[in-house]
This record gives structure tokens, sequence and C-alpha cells, in this order.
């Protein structure tokens, strides 16, 4: 009988042990890509064979329960042992979804929730979260200390918690390898269809018509016959695409008339070296009004410590100013952010994107064309700011740049002093086209 009650003390002995353990390792573990919230971690019940068949005695009865009281007492125990280990969740991003409704779903806090919003008034990049991105969560000890935004390939912004002040945020862009696709066609229907069949994606001929729409009708000049050439760079992480592309040259023969554009020093121009893109002007508002804060990249709070970069440029604007389209472009966001306020985000190209932010009323809406010098809001005081004034912000490529000083186009024609680098960049793209032939 002593055998078999040791016999049984060392299965529960082990069972403390193991179940310790194998909680320990899970909870290092990912999760599955789309979290199942009906799913829990369950101990396995033991299997246990009787050793000898004879009548249970009242002795046995209480080792068993005792066994079951220290089994339910471990348990316990390891699921409080597992808080102690980072505990990592991978959630892919579905129509639909919103940060706060992902939060609500994964049981996180308001608290951490608001935290990282403020930080990422700085970047605004989890107000336009797609399916298909990945959000990476990291809780330690039952807080959010990590969170990582996969946007694509080659671009990640991951927040981080810095104690009990908040989070601070990490923008990483990899440059990866710029490849040149050529693509030469012939007009057999519409522009979109033909150069679908070239290779082209409709994003791309899309942005072909865009570009070139003073220089040619795109649903009525074309002919069946007409020809056009097209140099695209993609971007690529390894052997794999990252999502990122760009239209380096442009070819169009209508009707014995050529229609181009060459993309340099991130405008276009023809082959004349006159711009196809109107310029940009440098600033938002009448001249009259001040610049009450700088753009500054490394920019501290001034309570935390924290980095709190200020990567847009601040004037102070009474209510109601008009605020002016800096640039031709298409409205890619109309927003309310508790933190920006009212904002309207202008995509203009491929290259440069603009942001007005502390709006008071916004005049024009998502998908709208505007023109450089148009009328596109009133100042106000939105959002969490200590006073009225407008925050205008320049991007280029991704990245926030100084709009007072970046080198953006403003003039309407190539420099003379640049023209030979300008016709050595149109003598490579011609023969980037030429290879295609041969």
């Amino acid at each position: 009988m002593s055998s078999i009650k040791n016999n049984k003390l060392q299965l529960v002995l082990m069972w403390v042990l193991l179940t310790s353990v194998l909680l320990g390792i899970v909870a290092l573990l990912p999760v599955s890509d789309k979290v199942d919230t009906n799913t829990a971690i369950k101990a396995a019940p033991i299997a246990t064979t009787a050793l000898i068949d004879e009548p249970a005695s009242p002795l046995d009865e209480a080792s068993t329960t005792n066994s079951m009281v220290t089994e339910s007492a471990v348990a316990s125990i390891a699921v409080e042992l597992a808080k102690s280990y980072p505990k990592t969740i991978n959630y892919v991003i579905q129509k639909g979804d919103t940060l706060g409704a992902i939060f609500e779903q994964l049981d996180l806090s308001q608290k951490s929730l608001y935290q990282i919003l403020e930080v990422d008034l700085n970047v605004l990049a989890l107000d336009s979260i797609k399916p298909g991105q990945m959000l990476i969560f990291t809780e330690f000890e039952g807080e959010l200390t990590r969170l990582e935004l996969h946007i694509s390939l080659a671009q990640q912004i991951i927040y981080k918690r810095q104690g009990d002040s908040g989070f601070e945020f990490e923008q990483i862009n990899v440059d990866g390898e710029w490849r040149e696709h050529s693509y030469i066609g012939q007009i057999e229907y519409s522009f979109s269809g033909s150069a679908k069949k070239a290779g082209l994606s409709l994003f791309e001929a899309q942005f072909i018509a865009s570009l070139l729409k003073d220089k040619i009708n795109f649903s009525r000049d074309f002919r069946i016959g007409d020809t056009f050439k097209v140099l695209v760079s993609r971007q690529y992480i390894g052997d794999q695409l990252t999502g990122e592309n760009r239209i380096d040259a442009v070819s169009i023969n209508n009707r014995s008339r050529n229609i181009s554009a060459y993309l340099y020093e991130g405008a276009y121009y023809d082959e004349a070296g006159l711009s196809i893109e109107r310029a940009f002007v440098r600033r938002p508002v009448s001249s009259k009004y001040r610049i009450s804060s700088s753009f500054n990249p490394k920019r501290l709070h001034p309570v935390t410590g924290l980095l709190r970069p200020h990567n847009g440029t601040d004037f102070a604007t009474p209510i109601g100013t008009p605020i002016f389209a800096t640039g031709d472009g298409v409205v890619s966001r109309v927003l309310n952010h508790k933190y920006a306020g009212l904002y309207i985000e202008i995509s203009n190209g491929q290259t440069y994107r603009t942001r007005f932010l502390h709006l008071s009323k916004a005049l024009v809406r998502k998908g709208q064309r505007v023109k450089r010098g148009q009328k596109i809001a009133l100042s106000g005081n939105s959002g969490r700011i200590t006073g009225p004034h407008l925050h205008y912000e320049l991007h280029m490529r991704g990245r926030a740049v100084n709009a007072m000083t970046a080198d953006i186009p403003i003039a309407s024609a190539i420099d003379k002093r640049q023209q030979a680098a300008f016709k050595l960049a149109l003598n490579n793209y011609h023969a980037a086209w030429e290879h295609v032939k041969s």
C-alpha cells in the first residue's frame, strides 16, 4: 500500500513540474496570426491506471482529495507564473477593423491605447491601418509594453513603453533594392487595358493618366496603334516585392506627336526640361503669419524627457484663417483625431504628401483633386493643443522633411546648371528602352 501512495505522490510531483514548464513555454510562443478570443489554454487531465484491484480505502480517498487540491493550486500558480513572461499576439488587420475595436477584442487597456495615440500624432500611421497589415502586441505582467505596425516589408513603426511616462516610437524604413522594369506596348482599346496587357498594374496606369492629364485626354485622344514606353522601379527585399514602386519615365506616341515625362530630382519634366507638374509653394498661409514652432525631429517632451519629434512647421494663425494647398494633388484623408484634431492630407504625386492639422473646418473631401493655391480649410484649435495654430507637414518618399528648406520643385524648368545631368538621365532612360527592344 505504501508503494502505491509513493507512486501517486511521484506522479503528482512530476505533473506539477511538467505543467509549470509547459505553461512557461506556451507563454513565450507567439499565437496564431488571427486571434481566436474563444480559445483558452486548458490543463489536460491526467490518465490514471489502478495498480492493484482492491476497494479504495478512506486513506486512499483522502490522498486523492489532497491530490486534487494540489493540482488546482498548481494550475493557479502556473497561470500566475505565465504572467511573468512576455506574451506576444500577432494580429492581421481585417476589413472594418479599428484600433479601438482591436484593443477591446484583445482586452488591452484604454490607457495604453491613448498613450500610443498621443505619440502616433507625430506619424499618424495608426489612423490609416489597412487590411492585411500586421499588428504585433507584446504584454508583460498584464501591461502592453510594445506595439509593432508592419505596414509593408519595407516599412515598420515600433511603439515602445518607457516606464509610466508613455511610449516612444521608431520608424524603420528598409531601403531594399530598387529594380528597373521596362514595358513597351501598343494601344488596342483603352490605355489602362493595354497597359495591363503590357505588364503594368492598374495603379501604375492610373498614375500615368493623372500625371499627363493636361497633355492628353486618356478617354478620347488615343487611337488604335498608338504606342507607349514606360520605365518602372519596384522595391524588393530579397526576391520579394514590397509593394512600393515609382514611375521613372513615360513616352507616348499619339498620332505622330510625342508626350513624355521623366523623373528627375523628385519631379517630372518633359524632354525639353519643362516641369510636367506645377511647382510647390513653401507656405500654406499668408506670409503675414509668423512661424511659432519650427521643424525639429529631435525635440524632447519638456516634462517626461521622451522623444517627441516635431515633424512639421507651426504657424500662429487665428481661428478661421484660410489655408491653401501648397501643391497640386488628391485629397487622401479628411479625419478627426483625438490629438491632431480635424486634419487634411493631400497626396501630391508619388513623391510628396502634405498634411494640415488642428483645423476648424475642411473645405474639401476625400478623393477630390486640388490645385496649388486652392483654399482647402480654415485654421482652428481642434485636437490637443494649447492655442490656435496651423501645423503643416511635408513628407518626401514617406519621410517627414522641413517644408521651409527641403529641396522641392519650386521652379517650372530645369536650372541651366543641371541641364547636363538631366540630359544624362534622359539618355539612360532611352538606353533602357532600347535594351528591351534588342
